[in-house]
């Protein structure tokens, strides 16, 4: 019976040279939840401005056994396996850090912010405390925390973890509303994987207006944008050849 896990990582930083230093998750399918929420040490220090999101000091760290000694990673080896979920929200930035680990995803992957982008494409923010806040999950995060031993922590793993949790419910029942009769697990898995089509500029001089407008007045400045930005992800790659195509 496939098992999904929702998890979250909290880190030293978001450089190439940053490790995990908390790995929290839920595995749900069996009887019963799951819940696996560990520190652990890292021969990288903690910079101040992660510290400031997460706040997990050093002392809370010295001591513990590094990532791949705790009992939290060894059962997430157990349950990397092909029939198994991972969902995490910007999976990509977690999934890199464990690697780091010597963890390498053999789960289908879920990445609920992507999913989201597809599903709430209008909405302003598709941050997981955005969520938290324009869907009221915290109206129902205590009572989930209680009847889970967990205490919730605003961008603390396991905290992010269960709100998450609460989330992944309503993703869920908007997926199966946009693509009824559609499996809406394997729907998810899909949208993680599918191109997202971005409709406006949200930096640059034509902030504001839409790739649409841009590619029928000014399709030259697209054409640099491609030929000229490195750093342009491949969501905005997909999006300005689909515009100057059609």
């Amino acid at each position: 019976m496939a098992k999904y896990i929702i998890l979250d990582t909290e880190t030293t930083g978001t450089d190439e040279s940053d490790r995990v230093i908390q790995l929290g998750y839920m595995v749900l399918g069996g009887k019963e939840v799951e819940v696996h929420n560990e520190f652990c040490s890292a021969d990288v220090p903690i910079n101040f401005a992660a510290m400031e999101v997460h706040g997990i000091t050093p002392e809370m760290i010295e001591g513990k056994q590094k990532c791949v000694e705790i009992p939290a990673y060894k059962r997430l080896l157990e349950l990397n396996t092909p029939e198994n979920y991972m969902i995490i929200h910007n999976a990509p930035f977690d999934l890199k850090m464990l690697e780091k680990e010597g963890f390498e995803v053999a789960m289908k992957v879920i990445d609920t912010l992507r999913v989201a982008k597809h599903i709430f494409e209008d909405e302003e923010a598709h941050r997981l405390q955005y969520f938290r806040y324009k869907m009221e999950l915290y109206k129902e995060e205590q009572k989930e925390a209680d009847a889970l031993g967990i205490e919730v922590k605003a961008h603390d793993a396991i905290g992010d973890v269960l709100v998450l949790k609460l989330f992944l419910t309503k993703l869920r029942k908007a997926v199966e509303e946009k693509f009824p009769g559609e499996n809406p697990v394997e729907k998810m898995v899909d949208l993680t994987n599918t191109p997202i089509l971005v409709k406006t500029f949200r930096f640059g001089k034509y902030r504001g207006k839409t790739l649409e407008e841009v590619a029928r007045e000014d399709a030259g400045y697209l054409r640099w944008m491609l030929g000229n930005m490195e750093n342009l992800d491949d969501d905005m790659r997909y999006s300005i050849n689909y515009y100057l195509d059609n």
